[in-house]
Order: C-alpha cells, then sequence, then structure tokens
C-alpha cells in the first residue's frame, strides 16, 4: 500500500504551509499529492505551482469538476500538467454537487452517471491525439450544421496514458467508475465496511469490462491525528466539524451523497439528526451528534503503533493507495503528522 497526501482546498493564508507539507511528503516518498476545488482555488495552477518544486511525487486533481469545464479544455489541462511534471499528473474527476453544479456554474445537476461516461470517453479521445468527433446525450463534437471540423490536441502529454480517477460514493457511480476509470477517490472510508460500500461495486464494474482489480487503484482520503491513544475521544473532535458538514450540509435534504453513505454504513437515525441539526444552522448541535465509533472507522487517530494497525486494516480491506489529511493548526504539526504516517506504515509491514 502507497501513501498520499490531500492538501485540501488552497488559499486562507495557508499557501506556504501548503508547499512545504507538499515538498516534505516528496522528500518521504509518498507516492501522490492531491489538491481539490469547490467554489474557490482552482486545482491545475496550484498543482502546476507544487509540480514546478518537487521532484519526485505524483500531482492528482481531486476533483477537477466536471460541470467547470468543457471536456476537451481538460484534455488540455491534463496533457499540459503531464507534460510540465514530466508525466507526474493524475486526472481526477467528478461531478460536484447539485448545490455547486447549479449554483456556481449554472450547469443542471442530470443524469451524472451518463455525464460522467460521456465526459471521460471525450477527454480520453483527445488525451490520445485523435481528431475529436462524438455524439453523445450531452456532448456533440463537432457542433453539426457549423464550421468546426475535427482537429486534434497539438500539445503532446509525457506519457500515452495518463490515469484517470473518479470521485465516487453511490453503489451505481462506483460501479461505472470500476468500468471506465483507473482508480476510484473514496471519502469516509471504513476498513470495517468497505468491501461492502465500496470494493465490491467495483470490482462489479471491473468484470463488466472484463477486468480485474489487478492494477486499479483503490484510494480513500482519511484524516489523521497524532497523539497519545488515550487524547483519541479529543483527537476526534477535532474532526466532528469536518464530519457533521459533509453528513449534514454538504447538498440538499433529498440529495446528500454522504449522508446516503452514513445510513449503509448503519447509521441511519444519526445520519437523519446530524442532518436536521445541519440544515437548521445548528452546527455545533450536529457536530455533537456525530457518534464516536463514525469517527473512529473513518480516520486514523494516537499514536503511531494505533495508526499502524488502522493502516493494516486498509489495506486487508483493499486499498492501494491511502490518502492522508494530516491535522494539525501549525506547519510543525502536520509535517509531524507527515513523518508519522511514514512510520506507520514501516510498523505495520506495509512499506
Amino acid at each position: 500500500m502507497r501513501l498520499g497526501i490531500n492538501l485540501g482546498y488552497w488559499g486562507a493564508g495557508m499557501d506556504a504551509d501548503n508547499l512545504a507539507v507538499a515538498r516534505e511528503a516528496d522528500k518521504l516518498g509518498y507516492a501522490v499529492c492531491w489538491a481539490a476545488e469547490a467554489y474557490g482555488s482552482d486545482a491545475p495552477t496550484v498543482l502546476s505551482w507544487v509540480a514546478a518544486q518537487t521532484e519526485r511525487i505524483d500531482v492528482g486533481s481531486a476533483i477537477l469538476q466536471i460541470p467547470a469545464r468543457q471536456p476537451a479544455m481538460t484534455a488540455m489541462t491534463a496533457a499540459t500538467l503531464d507534460s510540465l511534471s514530466g508525466g507526474r499528473f493524475r486526472l481526477g474527476l467528478g461531478v460536484s454537487g447539485p448545490q455547486v453544479s447549479e449554483g456556481w456554474y449554472g450547469v443542471k445537476f442530470d443524469k451524472p452517471l451518463r455525464r460522467t461516461r460521456e465526459y471521460v470517453e471525450i477527454v480520453r479521445k483527445a488525451m490520445a491525439r485523435e481528431r475529436l468527433s462524438y455524439e453523445g446525450e450531452h456532448w456533440t463534437l463537432p457542433l453539426p450544421g457549423g464550421p468546426g471540423k475535427p482537429i486534434k490536441l497539438t500539445v503532446h502529454p509525457a506519457r500515452e496514458h495518463i490515469p484517470v480517477y473518479i470521485a465516487a460514493i453511490g453503489p451505481k457511480n462506483l460501479e461505472q467508475t470500476g468500468e471506465i476509470a483507473e482508480g476510484a477517490l473514496l471519502i469516509f472510508p471504513s476498513a470495517e465496511h468497505l468491501q461492502d460500500t465500496a470494493i465490491k461495486h467495483l470490482k462489479a464494474g471491473r468484470e463488466k469490462a472484463g477486468l480485474t482489480m489487478e492494477g486499479f487503484d483503490v484510494c480513500p482520503t482519511v484524516p489523521l491525528a497524532l497523539g497519545a491513544d488515550s487524547d483519541v475521544p479529543a483527537l476526534a473532535d477535532t474532526f466532528r466539524p469536518y464530519t457533521a458538514l459533509y453528513v449534514g450540509g454538504m447538498g440538499s435534504r433529498k440529495q446528500n451523497f454522504y449522508n446516503q453513505l452514513a445510513q449503509r454504513m448503519g447509521y441511519e437515525k444519526e445520519a437523519a439528526e446530524i442532518q436536521d441539526k445541519y440544515l437548521d444552522r445548528d452546527k455545533k448541535g450536529a457536530a455533537a451528534a456525530v457518534p464516536q465509533k463514525l469517527i473512529e472507522q473513518t480516520t486514523l487517530l494516537g499514536s503511531v503503533e494505533r495508526i499502524a494497525d488502522g493502516m493494516r486494516a486498509y489495506a486487508a480491506a483493499g486499498v492501494t493507495t491511502l490518502t492522508l489529511a494530516p491535522a494539525g493548526f501549525t506547519l510543525e504539526e502536520r509535517i509531524a503528522s507527515l513523518r508519522a504516517g511514514t512510520e506507520a506504515l514501516e510498523r505495520a509491514g506495509l512499506a
């Protein structure tokens, strides 16, 4: 099992710290550094900056939002980043959610599975430098009856094949991801539930495409907080607002993928309470309603040895790249967590 680092969203005065974290991860041998985007900083600019100041670590988008860009633009961006980084780019994609898609980008959030499939097909054709023509439900290239003609990408990526990852949560999206991508970006992964909530669906998609899980990258993001084992309850409190935000506040009452995931993990009543409180603007109450067990199942908390035990469980569940999101209010704390991650991986016998 390899390790990755998730820098999250850029900005908020943490740019220099995030770069220092990425450079330390590069020195420690982390496999990949991911950057996110929502409605703040964009991922490609951040990744180009990180790639220019690191040597070995891959840089990946987690995610480039599908409603934000036409697929050909994404292919151009991927090819450029792969070329500039010397073949170190990983293309992570996702449809985002209804509020961002429709509220920020003005793109209707409908038929996300079909939209994702078509998007990936067009991106692959463009990155392969084929003359781009496509007839689908969401995109037709070139537009009929006009001056457009099939053209091809002029930039040569560093590699013939840039790996595509898809952020997936629901069973149907996971199955399609297994079918059409090289990796899955997962969130709130519980080693105890991972086979039933994600991997069995990914396997079904791989089988549909005539493939196995060999070479497919199961890549969850897991928050990490280093401390004494006796401090685990307090360390868990660090992630209560984070968990409450996703389970309670991401999406609408009827369409919250993270809330549905918590329900599939056995927290139906708790997920409903968290959402009710969060949507009633009682964020503190929502955070307090997050079960301690849910946080412990989806994070790595405590001593290096305890974290190593958690890493063994994730590896046994089928994780191939464990992306860490280290907690810490200072750069020193985040660097210490990074180093603890590599030490734990070695203690777990997984390095």
